[in-house]
């Protein structure tokens, strides 16, 4: 595997702006990656290495990747255009897939692609598609909240009663995506006004693990994260979290989000047969099975193959309906941005 991208650097660049040094590294790293696909992946690195991995085994095509976030991929692709050297996109959110989408950068994506995943788990654009899912959760200390005391929508974190006592991390791509969600559900005026109260409420945290062991230490009553953070502590040591419970807001509420990881072909890659076989090999069975198997703790969407049966089943989690092609990142910045979350 090549060095992963935020390694790679030059004298010459370090002395450039941030845009500069961008385009600095596409242009140095594009010739080393010669004929192998290259994804620009914001999914998280052990997952993508297992997709690589299996799909490099049965297919002999040799892969490479830059890692980054789903915001820093999405804007690097959409400022180099149709001279990326970027094959494939990988995202942890929806957000970053939809702004590549509406620059006109995806191809359509291989019907034999499409047909493995259910309509509700990607856009109907066929321009992307979901390779995974994640639930929001309110992950609670069992020592200072009982179940009646838990919220019962994620907007009732904005009253009074929780200043102080809920923590989440909002300059992660994940907790955007889940802002996203609250928008498209419930309009500006109501998303704004939900963001004055976390600002007034929350203890903010740099990520969802920095969220997940407060909450475990008793730092606060509870937070905002999404699931398999959770699932993968607790098949592990519990060290972050045997002092909590998670809590599912269901009833198609805004905090019952789930979020799609996504994957796209990139219009301008040369390697068009390729970059398709990996999307169709990582939403078919073998590439869901990763999910299935391992230890991720992502839910499976495509191909019929179950989740992880450690968790409780999609399906019954009572998601709301949610656009993922329309998820607006820009308007979340301004937003929180004008609350003094970012």
């Amino acid at each position: 595997m090549r060095p992963r991208w935020s390694r790679i650097a030059s004298p010459i660049a370090a002395a450039l702006s941030a845009l500069a040094l961008l385009a600095g590294l596409t242009a140095c790293s594009s010739s080393d990656e010669g004929d192998e696909l290259l994804i620009y992946n914001a999914q998280h690195e052990s997952l993508t290495k297992e997709w690589i991995d299996a799909f490099t085994k049965e297919t002999g095509i040799k892969v490479t990747y830059r890692q980054g976030g789903d915001t820093e991929l999405g804007n690097q692709l959409v400022a180099e255009g149709d001279a990326s050297p970027a094959d494939v996109f990988l995202t942890e959110n929806s957000p970053a897939m939809a702004a590549v989408e509406r620059a006109g950068l995806f191809a359509d994506l291989g019907p034999d692609t499409v047909k493995q995943v259910p309509a509700q788990c990607r856009p109907a654009t066929g321009k992307w598609t979901g390779v995974a899912a994640r639930s929001t959760v309110f992950v609670y200390n069992k020592g200072r909240l009982q179940p009646d005391q838990l919220p019962k929508s994620l907007l009732d974190l904005q009253q009074p009663t929780w200043r102080g006592r809920w923590g989440a991390p909002p300059t992660k791509a994940d907790f955007q995506a889940i802002v996203s969600a609250l928008l498209q559900l419930k309009g500006e005026p109501a998303t704004q006004q939900w963001l004055t109260g976390m600002k007034a409420n929350a203890k903010i945290y740099s990520d969802n693990i920095a969220t997940l062991k407060a909450v475990n230490a008793g730092e606060v009553d509870g937070g905002v994260i999404y699931h398999y953070y959770w699932f993968r502590d607790q098949s592990k040591t519990k060290e972050m979290s045997a002092n909590t419970a998670l809590h599912y807001f269901k009833n198609e509420d805004p905090g019952a989000f789930v979020s799609l990881s996504g994957g796209g072909v990139l219009a301008s890659s040369d390697k068009q047969d390729q970059a398709q076989q990996f999307i169709r090999f990582i939403t078919g069975k073998a590439g869901q099975e990763v999910l299935e198997k391992g230890t991720s703790f992502e839910y499976t969407v495509a191909s019929a193959v179950p989740s992880n049966p450690a968790l409780p089943p999609l399906d019954t989690l009572q998601a709301p309906a949610v656009d993922p092609s329309t998820l607006d990142a820009q308007k979340v910045s301004d937003l929180m941005t004008k609350d003094g979350l970012l």
